[in-house]
């Protein structure tokens, strides 16, 4: 198994290092941002990244927004998080296109290097590795962004779940298409979804507002 580990503590990154070698699996990069992650990917086209989801420069979310992009570009790479936090927001995105090749552990409550082991190398083979409490926070936290929309806007996706066009919903509610769109740009800024973003940014909102 081929693992890049992305954490910006270097006794951590260093110690997984030397556990997965010991077990006789190769670590062909370490890195401690998430630019140098991207980049080790896509170097070395890993089995498995390991990555923390707060690192430099800003020590919020680049390990998690990384690890999304990662499973868009380089799909066949699992990803497991390794971090202190549980951070809904990116999460959401990353299980979008289903849990396969996808784990999320808790750094406090990994009690035992084998199970740890076991988890990262199923993750590898295109399993899930969830920690409890991180399922249970993204089953009962809200959608912040979902929160945000006003209730116009929450009518537009609602019209949108339903299939509806640009031009179905203008009728529907009796604006002019210009302002349709309008509002669906603000659904798509609120929710965070980027323009350059390869998957379908309707769909993943709609996705969203189902699942809320």
């Amino acid at each position: 198994m081929r693992v890049v580990i992305a954490e910006d503590a270097a006794v951590l990154r260093e110690g997984l290092a030397r556990l997965l070698a010991d077990r006789g699996h190769e670590v062909p990069a370490l890195v401690a941002d998430a630019e140098a992650l991207r980049a080790a990917v896509a170097e070395h086209a890993p089995d498995v990244v390991i990555a923390d989801i707060r690192m430099p420069p800003t020590h919020t979310d680049e390990g998690l927004r990384a690890a999304v992009e990662i499973r868009r570009d380089f799909p066949s790479t699992g990803v497991l998080l390794f971090s202190q936090y549980i951070e809904t927001r990116y999460t959401s995105r990353l299980l979008e296109s289903g849990a396969r090749g996808v784990g999320y552990l808790l750094k406090d409550r990994v009690g035992d290097v084998s199970d740890f082991v076991s988890a990262l190398e199923r993750v590898a083979a295109g399993g899930t590795a969830l920690d409890p409490e991180v399922v249970s926070q993204l089953l009962r936290k809200p959608d912040p962004g979902l929160a945000s929309l006003t209730p116009r806007e929450r009518e537009v996706l609602g019209l949108m779940a339903e299939g509806r066009s640009n031009s179905g919903i203008a009728a529907k509610l009796v604006l002019s298409e210009g302002a349709v769109e309008k509002h669906i740009a603000n659904i798509f800024a609120k929710l965070s979804l980027e323009p350059e973003a390869a998957d379908n940014r309707r769909v993943l909102a709609v996705l969203r507002y189902l699942r809320a």
